[in-house]
């Protein structure tokens, strides 16, 4: 008797397709049949949320989360960023099978070499799109002169914002605009100053903890380096946050062998930061993101 398709649960958004599709194919390298179920969340555009709201964790996930939980979808895939430190009783992730770009970067106006001073070059005044809690304390860490502006709708839009001259600017994760071929013309900010945030690029895999045939399905795909600099930034994030909104950086960086994982938080309005790093035990990337945020604190 044939398996059922793995049902692979997915935002509605071109890039959560985008990554969704990406799985599945995997998958089927692999001689596992999987189908793609979209799920509206609170993320999408369209959903009633304050002109002035600010993006935390959960606001892509949590009807995923209520759909795995309730067994209409196997597994969900997410952007890694978007996942809060604590995941609800009875879920898991299983894998993180890969990592684009980690860095943010800035869309302008011009783009191209236009653009390639990037927050430096922006006039007094400018507007500046974002809205993320770390993204709008860096930019104003950096540019307190410029105004930042709510900005939400999927990539497609936020960039189309600035490129139809409503904003002067936009701060992006560049995973996003490469996956979606829109990164012509965007410059990526300096990683260990404006320090993205924790599992920024990666794709994480989440299903049900009892679910043991999905796990062995899912299980190939886990890429070690990537688990390795993700738990390491999720265990500080959580050390630190605990699942409350606060602008928090946090990168783990592999260099000619050695992992180092750099964090920096902010006050909400950029006007002061605080940094820590720690040489990361591979062995346990957990305890090593702890004793990065102790370093912190």
């Amino acid at each position: 008797m044939t398996a059922p398709p793995l049902r692979i649960g997915t935002r509605g958004s071109a890039l959560a397709l985008w990554q969704a599709e990406r799985i599945r194919t995997r998958l089927a390298e692999r001689g596992v049949t999987a189908e793609l179920v979209i799920v509206r969340t609170s993320g999408d555009e369209g959903s009633p949320r304050p002109a002035n709201y600010v993006e935390g964790k959960g606001l892509f996930t949590k009807e995923l989360e209520d759909a795995l939980m309730a067994g209409r979808i196997d597994a969900a895939v997410h952007s890694l960023k978007d996942v809060g430190a604590t995941l609800p009783k009875g879920l898991v992730l299983a894998a993180f099978p890969e990592r684009e770009d980690p860095r943010d970067a800035i869309v302008t106006r011009q783009g191209g070499r236009g653009g390639q001073d990037g927050l430096k070059g922006l006039p007094s005044g400018a507007t500046v799109g974002t809205s993320s809690v770390r993204r709008i304390a860096l930019v104003k860490a950096y540019r307190p002169d410029v105004q930042v502006v709510a900005l939400r709708g999927n990539v497609t839009t936020r960039v189309n914002r600035v490129r139809n001259g409503e904003l002067d600017a936009a701060v992006l994760a560049m995973a996003g605009l490469k996956r979606l071929d829109l990164a012509a013309g965007a410059l990526p900010l300096e990683a260990l100053e404006f320090v993205p945030a924790p599992g920024q690029g990666a794709l994480g895999i989440e299903i049900r903890a009892d679910d043991a045939a999905t796990a062995a399905a899912i299980r190939p795909l886990d890429d070690p380096a990537v688990r390795m600099a993700v738990e390491a930034e999720r265990s500080a994030m959580e050390a630190l946050e605990g699942g409350c909104r606060v602008p928090l950086g946090a990168l783990c960086l592999t260099v000619n062998g050695r992992s180092t994982l750099y964090l920096k938080m902010l006050e909400l309005d950029g006007s002061s930061a605080r940094t820590a790093q720690v040489v990361v035990d591979p062995r346990n990337p957990v305890a090593s993101g702890v004793a990065a945020a102790r370093a912190l604190k």
